[in-house]
Parts: structure tokens; sequence; C-alpha cells
């Protein structure tokens, strides 16, 4: 037991740090008043509060559902709307708010699960560190590439397929640029559009092809883009061995089985009599 709980507890509050897929970080506090902890400050938010908190000694899965109004400027219905806030980091524990510096007292962690909100309030489920117990112990086989394009079992450095743009103009899921880009059409194919600026920053949306200055998204963005906004393009992959061979030099790498025999052996070639 920490030493700031043997006493009474009457300063004690709950704590919130998040952190976004994107890097921001907030954090927040159940006190009346702004306090800082751990570098970061914690401002006053009493209308957040945890609703429940389940904890096991097992192998259970911890659970927890978040719940509250949306009383900072920091966390907005549109964000939460945009996906924003999807997949971000969270951490919910309780410290003494006379004494920050004593420590605290972790009560939950994972990531935001499936967020919903009415009006001016919203719930969220954290998915605890238990869940990636789910996950299977050994990759199975597959023809395609299990890896995440340049990410530690690929191997590649993203920045190398990574194009600055600027949008031209906007018609729902096509954004036309402003300048060609150095690469041959449909390389941006199963790639990322990062918004750098404007109504959309911080959020992203995955890429169908493009050729020339029109880039085809899947889905349209939250938010109207406007002329001059800051894009960034990452190229993609279709996972298959020719494209990581011949294209990216990578098949090294290759996370796949594709002369793997499978169930359709029989099949590719024309049987006889």
């Amino acid at each position: 037991m920490d030493g700031w709980m043997e006493g009474p507890l009457t300063s004690v509050a709950y704590g919130w740090r998040l952190e976004r897929a994107d890097g921001v970080t907030l954090g927040f506090t159940s006190h009346d008043a702004d306090v800082t902890h751990d570098g970061i400050l914690l401002r006053a938010s009493p209308g957040m509060q945890p609703t429940t908190v389940l904890q096991s000694a097992g192998l259970e899965k911890d659970g927890l559902d978040v719940s509250g109004a949306l009383t900072s400027d920091d966390i907005r219905a549109d964000d939460l709307a945009a996906g924003r806030w999807d997949g971000a980091y969270l951490e919910i524990f309780l410290f003494d708010w006379t004494a920050p510096e004593a420590g605290k007292r972790v009560l939950a962690a994972g990531e935001l699960g499936a967020v919903s909100f009415t009006d001016d309030a919203f719930t969220a489920e954290l998915i605890g560190l238990q869940a990636r117990l789910d996950k299977a112990v050994a990759p199975q086989t597959s023809p395609t590439c299990r890896a995440r394009f340049c990410d530690a079992a690929c191997g590649l450095n993203s920045a190398r397929f990574q194009h600055l743009a600027k949008v031209a103009s906007y018609d729902d899921n096509r954004i036309s640029i402003t300048a060609p880009l150095a690469i041959a059409d449909g390389h941006l194919a199963y790639g990322e559009l990062r918004w750098l600026s404007g109504p959309n920053c911080g959020s992203t949306v995955k890429i169908a092809y493009h050729a020339g200055t029109e880039i085809y998204a899947y889905g349209a963005p939250f938010h109207v883009p406007k002329a001059g906004d800051l894009i960034a393009l990452t190229q993609g992959c279709d996972k298959v061995m020719a494209t990581c061979a011949e294209r990216f030099g990578n098949g090294a790498n290759f996370r796949g089985e594709p002369y793997l025999p499978g169930n359709d052996l029989l099949t590719r070639y024309p049987g006889g009599n």
C-alpha cells in the first residue's frame, strides 16, 4: 500500500492520462483545480468519472467503462466521431492532490475501444492489457505478407516512401493535389493520407488509388478539406511477393508463404481424365 493512502483519503482524486496515436497527450483530474503530476498538467474536470472498474487476479479480462461530460475543449464530439481518439492509450489512477509528487495508484490502463456520445456526454470502453492474450501465439501461414508496411517485421523505413502535397480541390472521396508526385500511378494504393493542417489535422484515411494529381480515398474525411491544406502521403504495398521483391527489393523480409501448397492446390492446374 502506498504511504499516502494509509491515512485519511479526503485529498485523493482521480487522474487521467490520455495519449492519442498522433502523440497528443492530455491530462485531467476529478479535483476542482488544475494539478501538475509527473510533468503533465492535469486539468480540472470534475464531471469525468469512471463508472465501473473490473480488475482480476487471474487471466480474466479487466474491463472499464468511462463516462463523463465533454467539459474540456480538448475532447470534442467531432473529434470522437472522426476517430481521432480511437486506439488512444488511457491510464486512470488515484493520487493525492495535496502532494502529487508522492506517487499514484494505477486503477486501469489500456487503449480506448468503442466510443459513443450523446449531446454533451460520452461513454468509452477501455481495452485492458489482458486482451493481448486473445492474440494467436504463432502466426498462421498465408500466401500474402503478414507484416505491416514499414513496421519492424517489414524492415523498410517509411520516410523513404512519404510525400508532402497540398490540396487543390476536393469532391467526395477524390482529392486533387496541386502538383503530380514523383512516383508511378498506383503506388499510393493501400497507403495512407494524413492531414497536417486544416480542419482534419491529425486524422488519417486509407488510399484506394492515385493517378497524376488525383487521389482516391476509402471514404470521405469527417470535415470538408480546403484548398491549401497540407497532407502527407505514404505509399502502400499490396503484400504480394512480386511487389515486395521487385518494387521494394525487400523479398528477404517477406512475411508470408507464397509457394506453400494450400487447399486450392488441386484447382491450380487442369486435371486429366
